[in-house]
């Protein structure tokens, strides 16, 4: 099986260089990323550093692990942070996070990278973050005695660790030193194939989400766009959450709309620029020029600061439900916002629990958004206790950075 998983590999890579080769943007990224790292690896490092190494696949991973990365910095100064990546979209937007000391692509998982990757770093504690499965890095830390961790993860019956045909994948998960899953169904899958190394913590996310709560952070463009308007702040956007939304502007006249799309290209913005224009429109990037005035659809065409605004809204709406699956609800709900959604959120557990405690508004049209959103802004009793149960979802799942930093303290000297 070790033989079937690196032609695997192989063949990923080979998949990444023909992508490059007909002009696939990312693919080109993910490998001129990779391809002096050994170099500048050892150009970077210092013999005397005593590193501690976070591995996250993308932009959301890093979210989930940023807690246990700060909290780790602030504990054990005296240690360095090196952060790696899989994914260009996550190492592009964090490759100068300043509490990294390194930031670099993880090379791909073959023995080779694996032994030299492991042997220039030297890494006292490792933790890789939900997902990322890498078994010849996992071999190797194994192999070296090198404690290391899986954060944040959830195992599903249907993985391949558990199929009929699964047992040398789940020999691999006993190389790892211990295992944070998210939830008890995690546990009792990994106990029925007496996999005991393992605890239950939750979700780091909840951690980093309730920081963003207690941020004196002011958006003066947006505060007075907002003024005392009943507004909705609708985050990660698609066009067919768009579409959507606009319906929602024609049905609703008293209310406001700031919209952060996913995609925040020149051409995108214009679209969104037309598809509003008769509320009357304006983009952010251009309120120091043009006052707010009486336009109703304020555009985000900027990133990095989205999670910050919802203290702004009345209500917010979370897109990628009519694709791929939604975005953050984590970071609306902990200011206490009632989030609505599209139908597909089955994968997002927070979904389902936001929705059972009436903190959460699973739509599948724009009637329903419609509906939603005015029973929301006409009957205050409902929206103060949506909001409130919001916020005590986010309060009461936090402190898995806690649990996680406890057992950590066991493998490193200070």
């Amino acid at each position: 099986m070790r033989f079937l998983y690196n032609i695997f590999i192989y063949l990923y890579k080979l998949g990444v260089r023909l992508a490059a080769f007909f002009g696939n943007k990312k693919a080109r990224k993910w490998l001129k990323g990779r391809n002096h790292v050994f170099k500048d690896l050892k150009t970077a490092m210092h013999e005397e550093d005593k590193i501690i190494w976070f591995h996250c696949a993308s932009l959301g991973e890093f979210e989930q692990g940023r807690p246990l990365i700060e909290t780790m910095k602030k504990s054990y100064p005296g240690y360095k942070i090196l952060l790696t990546f899989f994914s260009p979209s996550g190492y592009e937007v964090r490759k100068d996070y300043p509490l990294a000391d390194y930031v670099f692509y993880l090379p791909s998982d073959t023995r080779r990278n694996a032994r030299k990757f492991v042997q220039i770093v030297r890494p006292r504690l490792v933790f890789f973050i939900k997902y990322e499965f890498w078994f010849n890095y996992m071999n190797e830390l194994y192999n070296q005695k090198v404690p290391y961790f899986m954060v944040s993860v959830i195992f599903r019956p249907s993985q391949h660790f558990f199929r009929f045909w699964g047992t040398w994948f789940r020999r691999q998960l006993r190389k790892i030193t211990y295992l944070f899953v998210q939830d008890e169904r995690s546990l009792e899958l990994l106990d029925r194939y007496k996999l005991y190394h393992a605890d239950m913590i939750g979700d780091t996310r909840f951690d980093r989400v309730a920081e963003l709560a207690e941020a004196e952070k002011d958006f003066p463009v947006v505060r007075e766009f907002v003024e005392d308007t009943p507004v909705m702040i609708a985050g990660s956007t698609w066009p067919a959450d768009e579409e959507k939304l606009a319906g929602l502007m024609q049905q609703i006249e008293n209310i406001k709309l700031v919209i952060a799309p996913h995609q925040v290209g020149e051409e995108h913005i214009d679209q969104l620029k037309k598809r509003f224009e008769k509320f009357g429109v304006l983009v952010y990037s251009e309120a120091g020029q043009n006052k707010t005035g009486d336009a109703r659809v304020l555009v985000i065409d900027g990133i990095g600061f989205l999670s910050y605004l919802y203290r702004y809204a009345t209500i917010v709406y979370i897109g990628g439900g009519f694709g791929v699956g939604i975005h953050n609800l984590l970071e609306a709900a902990t200011y206490g916002k009632p989030v609505i959604f599209g139908p597909n959120h089955e994968k997002f557990r927070e979904a389902g629990e936001l929705i059972a405690n009436g903190g959460g508004f699973a739509i599948r049209n724009t009637e329903e958004l419609i509906e939603v959103s005015r029973a929301l802004l006409t009957d205050k009793k409902h929206l103060d206790k949506s909001s409130a149960m919001a916020k005590n979802y986010v309060k009461d799942h936090t402190g898995a950075t806690k649990k996680v930093l406890e057992k950590a303290k066991e493998y490193l000297i200070v």
